[in-house]
């Protein structure tokens, strides 16, 4: 989403966002989110505007269709998988589904 790519690009010059899937969280699945700074030989790389996203090939299968954004709430603020097709369910973290 815009939000994401403008905060990503104000946090960092020579970082990417990393986007996982790991098992575990409340329903089976979980999203994991990290700044790096290199990138792995089978990574997929988004770019948008000057914000890099890299995704692994596993990740990206579970994760298609979605979009990255960046919520800025009370209770904080952090970038989060939204619009997930392939999530059946999905807990009210919204780091799990």
């Amino acid at each position: 989403t815009p939000r994401a790519v403008e905060r990503l690009k104000k946090i960092t010059a020579d970082e990417a966002l990393r986007v996982q899937v790991d098992a575990g969280g409340c329903h089976g699945y979980q999203y994991k989110m990290e700044l790096v700074k290199d990138q792995e030989p089978d990574d997929v790389v988004f770019i948008e505007d000057g914000a890099k996203v890299l995704v692994d090939p596993l990740t990206l299968d579970m994760i298609k269709g979605s979009k990255i954004d960046y919520v800025d709430e009370l209770i904080g603020a952090s970038f989060q998988v939204v619009d997930n097709p392939r999530a059946e369910s999905s807990c009210g973290c919204k780091v799990s589904f």
